[in-house]
């Protein structure tokens, strides 16, 4: 009877730490029980700035995805594209969320950061030496979850490395928005927003859009 009691209170405790690590899945957000939207549909936007285009992507800028922006010349347009979001983040209450840039090609110039409104207290900008680091830093900047958003100037970055940022901006529920030359267009790439920015005509091609619309958007002057 003692040896069937003991058992009984093993099995009984066994139940309780079933139940608890149970308990703790059910807790975590980004598992789905079927009653409602799934961890990929409940997304988080950032407003762009512009009415329209917030439309078109499906509510603003996707946070916890990987966002590509192509460019065929440098300083054409992509930094100006996303000062209202940025502008936006870095006034939010949370002081402790940075901003930040990953081996842009020029030093940000305060005053213009200024000017359009972001709060440059906010943003941290680093210059690792290589590709390889640039990733790395990257990676590890998204997934720390004191990042409210990061930017990253990258050339040859492999499918599987781009998969890797996308993995850490879903893990750290960040903004993360990747520049890289036009000449990237065909490359394969799991973001699912890739915007192609046309400055010569004032013009966007939003040819993959996984929230939204997709098609040749003219930004307003």
């Amino acid at each position: 009877m003692a040896g069937m009691s003991r058992d009984t209170d093993k099995n009984t405790r066994e139940r309780g730490q079933k139940q608890s690590r149970l308990r703790q899945l059910l807790d975590n957000p980004r598992i789905w029980r079927g009653a409602g939207p799934s961890p990929a549909q409940v997304r988080r936007n950032i407003p762009t700035g512009y009415r329209e285009f917030d439309e078109w992507l499906g509510g603003g800028w996707p946070v916890g995805v990987l966002t590509e922006l192509l460019f065929d010349t440098e300083g054409g347009g992509e930094l100006r594209l996303l000062m209202p979001a940025l502008a936006k983040l870095s006034s939010a209450e949370d002081s402790s969320s940075w901003i930040a840039w990953m081996a842009p090609p020029h030093i940000p110039y305060p005053p213009a950061l200024q000017q359009h409104g972001v709060d440059v207290s906010r943003v941290l900008v680093t210059q690792p030496d290589s590709q390889q680091d640039v990733l790395w830093a990257m990676e590890q900047s998204l997934r720390s979850v004191v990042c409210c958003a990061v930017l990253g100037w990258l050339q040859g970055i492999s499918d599987k490395s781009l998969r890797r940022l996308q993995l850490a901006a879903e893990y750290g529920n960040c903004w993360a928005v990747v520049f890289r030359p036009s000449r990237y267009i065909d490359s394969p790439s799991p973001a699912p927003l890739r915007i192609h920015i046309r400055p010569e005509f004032a013009e966007l091609n939003i040819f993959r859009n996984r929230y939204g619309r997709t098609g040749r958007f003219a930004l307003p002057c």
